[in-house]
């Protein structure tokens, strides 16, 4: 919030932030830190501000309700400062907020707002580290050496000011990490360059002819000076980073006025010719290349683009790939071979490709990884293909396999093409950066979700001789499959699904033998027993990691979400299942995104599940709904596929599902629901759609996963104080109680122990726990517990904690030497909630014997130098107690016992000596 919002945030000239995904992402870093400070750091909230922030706000004084006095439009808060200045204020439209406590709760208020005040928060608080702390400490974030100024200003400050520090030291963290994120955000790009750009444009201008089914009108540039470095626009505007400027008339659409820079392409605000100033204000959002912003843009470019998937690669073309070429030639000049030849001789092609591979011509640019899946190849540069796979058993590049269905067919299947067959479909679907060195994945994006699954090696036989009867079983039907009539191909898939498709050997052995072409060429045909044998398979053998990756590659994934809008409920049943295991990573579910997968399957959703009787129709129905929510629950660990889950109404229909009597329909409905439940927005709707009583009631039921997605659901949603006072209402907390005794189930407890956590947040729900005995069985898991377990147990300890008689109980349970045990951890998420936990029990005079016994004060106070500012505030809160409680020590030093005395004094010496040295780490770190 200090030198990040000067360095790394983007202001316009008129002194607003710009509408950038940096900025963005610093918003809501800013709007994160404020939202939990009051929980996380209540003593620093309640800090008065040096001066007050103050900014022009959309609430109004009908958004406060109770803690605010109203008068007509003006409010004001009940709580004051030292001087009798109410430490909220507003005087429509401006508001005054003089501490993070007040802030906290405006941002609560703000609801869909709450960006937006943020935003207009900064803007009109250029310093607001300046206004919350002074210029004394704010100047000290401007400067790099920060922690020696922190240790001289320490000293001189007085204890009163030592709240100041530590919020100055959150403040210190927070703008570290808003700075730390920006490099990681910028490290991560993938820019564009000159040549790059000039590649795109000319594939762009090929789309424009073609009479009446081009595509685009024209693409022209602004300027035809083209500098050294390949860039067009002014050497002014090129040390924005800025390329060079374009005018694209789409055929369904205005003229877009274009802006290409190394960070993306925008539209800009029309810049017809070269010289124009006031046209280059950035006037869309950012998108990484020219086909992305025309798809956004013209929807006749998306839709066109597409059809000529295949017709383009017919174009003459005198610089095709060298190694291709060689391949090519070199089985011209052959006789045609059957099928076992072919396989036999693979693996000598494989290395025959490795080696015209090494003997490529250099390094030139390459377009963008979208226009090769097009198939369409830049004249002026070369495409470099991945080197085959020594044991793979697909057929070489260029072979095109086409596949015709008999007379009775209604319809022929397009063309089967090899996924090597096609430019830039590469397995990988890794480029090379321009030194050659870096892999790069050109379908990052921009969220913070990570890949859950990395690039895993094959586990591959030694030799043929190794591999089972079933894999040359399986390869020879596939052949069939590629050659057979209608009839002949319908007898086939029921052939390949006798076989243990869910075996690594006999997935392998058919995209091997190049059967994944084949399945999903059959899904564009008319024949609806042909799609389903299809579908059947591909929905087993989409669970090998290879095999969903490779899937997405050759555009399978499109053609099965075309399958989404079939009549027949069987063929839409078994493509979202298929998408369900498919987008189990992020490009994926980013292609489902794109390519409106997310509403279709949202429309899915729609039946009624919970009627008495069911005809076979309805049946069909709810079928087609638990599909449709397994496919949506692989598809939400994506946070943009949350938001569109969102805003296709698919909270109503999930909350309509959750009423329904079947666990198969549940649990994907429930996991849905709890993996969206991150996001504000799905917590807000659980709880007023009234899904809280349908989770709690699920609670009960027998089915471990279904309780351990209902527990994790009510483990994010109760961070609010509504949603804990609706579990309590309906009688949810003895239930969480009774899944702890399921100990052997780790993700169960993990789920259960953090639902009791945020639940006994409240001491209403305390005061029920205790009546199930809970703290008793809480303390039992102390030990041998794994992380995830441990955190959220002593996070509940630590709330039960603050009743004095729950003191007295985690003694006697044997609490407390568990607690000190874990201060020598490293989880900080975990040590955070242990020092909050010693730090309640060190208040009663019993617990600090046992603490102080068991050395644990040292262990806390030497928590001050960890380098996480939470750890070390959650650790200085928790010696204020133990210090106050080891007073006794100076009454016995007055004792007539003259060694006792000397061992008293001796101890208190020891004291000073270690916080005087755990003063200095601390302020060093």
């Amino acid at each position: 919030m200090g030198s990040s919002l000067t360095r790394a945030a983007q202001w316009t000239s008129s002194g607003k932030l710009e509408l950038t995904p940096m900025n963005e992402s610093l918003l809501k870093e800013v709007l994160r830190f404020v939202e939990r400070f009051s929980s996380r750091h209540p003593q620093e909230a309640e800090h008065v501000f040096d001066e007050p922030l103050r900014w022009s706000t959309t609430l109004v004084a009908s958004d406060f309700k109770t803690d605010y006095d109203i008068s007509d439009s003006d409010v004001q808060s009940h709580e004051k400062d030292s001087e009798g200045r109410p430490l909220l204020q507003l005087s429509p439209p401006t508001v005054y907020v003089r501490s993070f406590s007040q802030l906290s709760k405006l941002v609560h208020l703000a609801d869909d707002k709450k960006l937006e005040e943020v935003q207009a928060c900064l803007q009109e608080n250029r310093d607001p580290v300046v206004k919350i702390l002074g210029p004394s400490f704010a100047s000290i974030l401007e400067k790099h050496d920060a922690h020696t100024d922190v240790r001289s200003l320490e000293d001189k400050v007085k204890e009163e000011d030592q709240d100041t520090v530590k919020l100055f030291l959150l403040l210190q963290n927070m703008d570290n990490q808003l700075l730390n994120k920006c490099l990681k955000e910028i490290d991560g790009r993938v820019g564009l360059d000159p040549g790059a750009v000039k590649n795109e444009v000319e594939l762009l201008k090929r789309l424009c002819s073609g009479g009446e089914k081009r595509v685009l009108k024209s693409v022209r540039y602004t300027s035809d000076y083209v500098f050294s470095n390949g860039c067009r626009a002014p050497p002014w505007r090129q040390a924005l980073n800025e390329i060079c400027y374009l005018v694209i008339e789409p055929c369904d659409t205005e003229t877009l006025y274009i802006t290409c820079s190394t960070a993306g392409v925008f539209l800009n605000g029309g810049i017809k010719q070269e010289g124009e100033e006031s046209g280059y204000e950035r006037a869309s959002d950012t998108f990484e290349d020219l086909g992305t912003l025309l798809k956004s843009t013209s929807p006749h470019f998306a839709e066109n683009t597409s059809e000529q998937d295949f017709a383009v690669q017919e174009l003459p073309s005198t610089q095709k790939i060298q190694h291709v070429e060689s391949v090519d030639a070199e089985e011209q000049g052959q006789p045609q071979r059957s099928h076992e030849q072919q396989e036999k001789n693979v693996h000598e092609k494989g290395r025959q490709q490795q080696a015209l591979n090494k003997a490529g011509g250099e390094k030139k640019y390459e377009p963008c990884p979208r226009w090769k899946n097009l198939g369409l190849v830049s004249p002026c540069g070369e495409a470099e293909e991945k080197k085959l796979s020594k044991s793979s058993g697909e057929e070489t590049s260029g072979e095109i396999q086409k596949k015709k269905l008999g007379a009775g067919a209604k319809g022929k299947m397009k063309a089967d093409f090899s996924v090597s067959s096609l430019p830039g479909r590469q397995s990988s679907q890794k480029i090379k950066t321009p030194a050659g060195s870096v892999p790069v994945d050109p379908f990052s994006e921009s969220s913070a979700e990570s890949e859950e699954e990395e690039e895993q090696p094959e586990r591959r036989p030694e030799s043929n001789t190794d591999l089972p009867p079933e894999y040359w079983q399986i390869q020879k039907l596939v052949k069939y499959l590629k050659v057979g009539d209608q009839t002949a191909t319908g007898l086939t898939l029921c052939a390949v699904m006798d076989f243990n498709l869910m075996q690594e050997t006999c997935q392998l052995a058919i995209r091997d033998v190049g059967g994944l072409e084949v399945l999903i060429n059959l899904l564009d045909t008319d024949e609806v027993k042909c799609k389903i044998g299809s579908l059947k398979i591909l929905r087993k053998i989409s669970h090998n990691v290879q095999i969903r990756r490779a899937i997405v590659d050759m555009g399978g994934l499109q053609s099965i979400m075309k399958i989404l809008d079939s009549p027949v409920k069987d063929l839409k049943a078994l493509a979202a299942e298929t998408i369900a295991n498919v987008a189990r990573f992020h490009r994926a579910r980013r292609t489902v995104r794109r390519y409106g997968g997310i509403k279709k399957l949202v429309k899915l959703l729609d039946c009624v599940p919970n009627l008495a009787t069911l005809t076979a129709n309805q049946e069909k129905d709810v079928e087609v709904a638990r599909c449709g929510a397994l496919a949506l629950w692989s598809c939400s660990k994506s946070t943009k596929n949350k938001e569109a889950i969102r805003k296709a109404g698919g909270i109503f229909l999930l909350g309509r599902l959750l009423k329904s009597r079947h666990e198969n329909m549940l649990i994907p409905v429930v996991g849905t629901l709890q993996e969206c439940a991150s996001e504000e927005s799905y917590r807000i709707a659980i709880q007023t759609e009234g899904m809280i009583k349908d989770l709690v009631q699920n609670l009960r039921s027998d089915n471990d996963e279904l309780q351990m997605h209902c527990a994790s659901a009510i483990f994010k949603c109760a961070e609010d104080k509504q949603t804990r006072d609706l579990v309590r209402t309906y009688t949810g907390l003895q239930p969480l109680v009774s899944l702890l005794s399921k100990a052997d189930n780790k993700q169960l407890l993990a789920s259960a122990t953090g639902a009791i956590w945020k639940c006994s947040i409240s001491m209403e729900n305390v005061a029920k726990f205790q009546e199930y005995k809970a703290l008793e069985t809480l303390v039992g898991l102390l030990t041998d517990q794994p992380e995830e377990v441990l955190v959220n147990v002593v996070g509940a300890v630590g709330e039960f904690a603050q009743i004095p008689a729950n003191k007295a109980t985690i003694r006697k349970c044997g609490g407390i030497r568990s607690l000190v045990n874990l201060l020598t951890g490293t989880n900080q998420a975990l040590l955070v909630n242990v020092t909050k936990a010693v730090g309640a029990c060190a208040t009663d005079m019993d617990n600090m014997a046992i603490i102080d016994q068991l050395d644990g004060v040292r262990l806390v106070w030497s928590l001050l130098k960890n380098p996480s500012a939470d750890v070390q505030s959650s650790a200085a809160w928790a010696l204020c107690p133990c210090i106050k409680n080891a007073k006794p020590l100076i009454h016995i030093m007055g004792s007539d016992d003259e060694t006792l005395q000397e061992a008293a004094a001796g101890c208190v010496r020891n004291i000073r000596l270690l916080a005087l040295e755990n003063v200095k780490a601390v302020l060093f770190y």
